[in-house]
């Protein structure tokens, strides 16, 4: 293979990559603890919080606190896995995103 077909192939390789990371980036993920709901961007910028005030005392400040840590990295775990499983494919390349 020459060198002008590598860098080819590698370029082609970029854009499919930064294709897949837009996608995910634009993907709204949903992390749920108990009456508490967060979505969040594949960018992992918070977008909403709902809290289900029905099943919340007033006096459960602190555990709603709890529950939005909760949340909000359940969601951000879902953002990790489907970026692993969509750019996966193309390998480990350190300081890319």
């Amino acid at each position: 293979m020459n060198m002008q077909a590598m860098l080819r192939q590698a370029q082609q390789m970029q854009k499919d990559m930064l294709k897949v990371k837009n996608e995910i980036d634009n993907t709204e993920f949903v992390g749920e603890s108990s009456f508490v709901k967060v979505t969040l961007k594949g960018d992992k910028k918070l977008v909403k919080v709902e809290i289900n005030s029905e099943s919340l005392d007033k006096d459960d400040i602190e555990v709603l606190e709890d529950m939005l840590v909760v949340a909000i990295n359940d969601a951000q775990k879902k953002i990790d896995s489907e970026t692993e499983k969509k750019m996966g494919k193309f390998g480990n390349i350190p300081g890319l995103f």
